[in-house]
């Protein structure tokens, strides 16, 4: 089936937008305002594609272009940017049968990996797939590596449905009194730098150290609508020891950055309290799910599945394998060398590869 895929610029991102809007597929972090930023952050360069049948858009993959010396790399979403899932969305495909869907939708790949050979022409491709995008087959199929990746996601129905679905001590958790004087909120902009700061100590306690997408968040506070980045934050006695950072589109609510553990003792479950916040205020906002973001971790996932949540699959996707297996080794080695030359002023990057590994891969 020919699909014509065509790449928009930044005067069509209302266009864009419209097709975000009336995608199952598509996340908060699909939006033109996210990838713009996104793009600036990574200093990548964008490319926004979109498949037509006609006139009639069919499917979006965003796409950021990253250069290393010689080497050329696609990626969706760009690395180092903590930005969750991005990857392929379909639209007006539900009322298809299911032979005319997959033709179009391979058709709207066969164009994307057109593009990308014409155009970008990259030595490694790496997209992670949202939790509603479900069929990678034609990836495989054009010689992709496809690795599952997992989340979990609570569906919010009432407050009284949700705690007697929640484990026990999840429960007792919310519903017990505190002999301490606390406060669980969304508050303003400058508490976005006050969970940023507590996750990066927090990653470093664990010999993981990371850099946080500060100027990133900052920008997203400003360009998304109001109440799309929310900073949940726990207070004990006026002080914080906890936060959240939650992201927002019309159905989901995102854990995207935060509910670590706090850093001094207080007599209260801080991310019990902070998490059922942000679910009850998606439930007064009309939001029907809350995704936890992450379910590969078993120490995490303890806490996360007290929630009942269901667990959900999404997809990565890289091309060239042996030059994915490589950089992962050298971003490995790459890691220990400037955790052993931590405070003597350099970066400890050496060599081609291993500089083209540190800019491939993030936390994930």
């Amino acid at each position: 089936m020919s699909i014509d895929v065509t790449r928009l610029d930044a005067d069509e991102f209302d266009e864009w937008d419209r097709a975000v809007d009336r995608s199952p597929e598509a996340t908060v972090f699909h939006r033109s305002a996210v990838l713009e930023r996104l793009a600036d952050y990574t200093g990548a360069e964008l490319h926004a594609l979109v498949g037509y049948k006609g006139q009639e858009p069919v499917g979006l993959l965003p796409l950021f272009e990253v250069e290393k010396g010689p080497m050329r790399a696609a990626f969706s979403p760009p690395p180092a940017a903590w930005a969750e899932y991005l990857g392929p969305a379909r639209l007006n495909m539900a009322k298809l049968s299911r032979r005319k869907a997959e033709r179009r939708h391979q058709g709207l790949l066969d164009g994307c990996f057109e593009y990308v050979a014409e155009t970008i022409d990259p030595a490694v491709t790496r997209i992670d797939t949202g939790p509603g995008y479900d069929d990678v087959r034609p990836f495989q199929w054009a010689g992709y590596e496809v690795e599952p990746q997992y989340t979990y996601v609570v569906e919010l129905t009432d407050e009284a449905d949700l705690l007697d679905r929640f484990s026990s001590d999840a429960r007792s958790n919310i519903d017990a009194s505190y002999d301490v004087d606390y406060a669980v909120r969304a508050e303003g902009e400058r508490a976005v730098g006050r969970i940023l700061d507590q996750v990066e100590r927090r990653y470093r306690e664990q010999d993981r150290p990371v850099s946080m997408p500060t100027a990133f968040v900052d920008d997203l506070v400003g360009a998304l609508p109001d109440g799309a980045l929310r900073p949940y934050v726990c207070r004990v006695d006026g002080e914080f020891v906890g936060g959240i950072l939650a992201l927002a589109d019309d159905d989901t609510v995102y854990r995207w950055i935060g509910g670590v553990r706090p850093e001094r003792d207080v007599p209260l479950p801080v991310n019990d309290l902070l998490d059922w916040r942000v679910m009850t205020d998606a439930l007064a906002d009309g939001r029907s799910r809350y995704d936890l973001v992450g379910a590969g971790a078993e120490r995490i996932n303890e806490y996360k599945a007290k929630f009942a949540p269901d667990l959900e699959t999404s997809y990565r996707v890289h091309s060239n394998p042996m030059l994915f297996d490589a950089a992962s080794w050298a971003y490995e080695q790459f890691e220990r060398r400037r955790l052993s030359m931590a405070g003597d002023g350099t970066d400890g990057r050496s060599g081609l590869l291993s500089g083209v590994a540190a800019g491939l891969f993030d936390r994930k």
